[in-house]
């Protein structure tokens, strides 16, 4: 398939610098630079950075969650909240209330807490809005935290007036308890390393577009959103991961970058090995939407040791969620900080996408 970047992958490419703009909120380079200018600048402690031990992550590192070695021993607390806003609230294949737990779950598990300890869940709600609509959500959260083996144990609610939402919004935090050697880190790839992502990208993104457009492309489209913490648990079990991340926001171009930029290498694509699926990938050329672009909610991009490639490949295959797992690369010392994708007709650079990406999924 074409994987050229179009105009309508994008907008609000240059935000401006004296307000937020939606561009701000995309996962993308703009949110990197709001969360580094105002956040980070803030919140981060440069002492507490030197004086961490093995297994510690930091605000600084801006990984999917912070890691915190407790005690004098060898456990770690792993912590991770996200927001959740998307439109339509009910889609293809999940609604908020999966999305906000799997979500929360995932960003635990791609940093090696495939354990959950406890979830929290905080309901903002607008006056007017239907009881049994809500219930229908929290029912999904709940069947959600059946499937991953985690449970909510405390939470708020708010009540907004009529009209000052568009949507219920979700807030969740996960913690999870593990040792401080499982603790993986998103910038851990090594040149050798082989690239694997769990299954077919693009899913969520596109599915989400086609319901909340009415759009029909004569084929069935369904979020990928699930619980990963099974899946990633095989993987780890299998041989040495040096790195996860989930490429939600952005998709796994974004995803991709930010390993590499992380980890001072370069990542190299086989394009014609990375996984879409046929429908998604002709959804995508009709509207003009790089599937590499588009989020994902059940997915992992893994960078693991050459000699495991194999062995953790074939591991996550075997598990419900992982039967489209594929190696589509390596990473490399050439080409630090960048994406290479070999089209098979050539080589380019795969970059993330400007601005606000189209659809917002989250």
């Amino acid at each position: 398939m074409n994987h050229s970047r179009t105009e309508s992958a994008s907008r609000d490419s240059t935000p401006d610098e004296d307000v937020v703009t939606l561009a701000h909120g995309a996962g993308t380079g703009h949110t990197r630079s709001l969360v580094d200018d105002l956040v980070v600048t803030r919140f981060h402690d440069d002492e507490s950075e030197t004086a961490a031990s093995p297994g510690a992550v930091e605000l600084v590192a801006l990984d999917d969650g912070s890691a915190h070695p407790v005690g004098d021993g060898d456990r770690a607390v792993v912590v991770t909240t996200d927001s959740h806003v998307v439109s339509p609230p009910v889609f293809p294949g999940g609604d908020i209330g999966r999305l906000a737990v799997a979500g929360t779950i995932n960003d635990l598990a791609v940093m090696g807490a495939t354990e959950v300890l406890s979830l929290t869940c905080s309901l903002v709600i607008e006056e007017g809005y239907p009881v049994a609509e809500l219930e229908s959500i929290l029912d999904s959260m709940q069947a959600t935290c059946d499937e991953a083996d985690a449970r909510i144990t405390t939470g708020d609610t708010k009540v907004m007036p009529s009209g000052d939402l568009d949507g219920p919004v979700l807030n969740t935090t996960g913690v999870a308890l593990v040792s401080r050697e499982a603790v993986v880190r998103d910038a851990g790839a090594s040149p050798g390393d082989a690239i694997i992502v769990s299954g077919t990208v693009g899913d969520h993104g596109i599915a989400l577009l086609s319901a909340r457009e009415g759009f029909d492309f004569g084929g069935p489209l369904e979020s990928d959103v699930a619980p990963v913490n099974g899946l990633v648990r095989r993987a780890l079990a299998a041989g040495r991961v040096t790195a996860m991340k989930d490429p939600t926001r952005g998709g796994l171009a974004t995803t991709l970058n930010e390993m590499a930029q992380k980890a001072d290498v370069g990542l190299e694509l086989d394009e014609q090995a990375i996984p879409v699926d046929d429908t998604v990938a002709s959804a995508g050329e009709v509207l003009g939407i790089e599937p590499l672009d588009v989020a994902n909610e059940g997915k992992v991009v893994f960078t693991v040791a050459p000699d495991d490639a194999e062995a953790v490949c074939t591991a996550i295959r075997e598990h419900p969620l992982g039967r489209e797992a594929a190696v589509i690369g390596h990473a490399t010392e050439d080409h630090a900080g960048r994406v290479v994708l070999d089209t098979g007709l050539g080589r380019r650079y795969l970059s993330e996408p400007e601005g606000q990406t189209l659809p917002r999924i989250c």
